[in-house]
């Protein structure tokens, strides 16, 4: 995966939870909803395109 190793992810993930701490969850739910909408937006926008074609 681009070349980054297991040590490189740990690190990463640390740095992470310094940066975010207990707002970490809160974060990633927040990331986790905005995907949702990016890909309900993706479904109507494809409905929208079958239905015309």
């Amino acid at each position: 995966m681009f070349g980054i190793g297991t040590m490189e992810l740990v690190i990463v993930a640390g740095i992470a939870l310094l940066l975010f701490g207990s707002r970490l969850p809160q974060v990633m739910r927040g990331m986790g909803q905005g995907i949702g909408e990016f890909k309900k937006g993706l479904k109507e926008i494809e409905s929208d395109v079958n239905k015309d074609s």
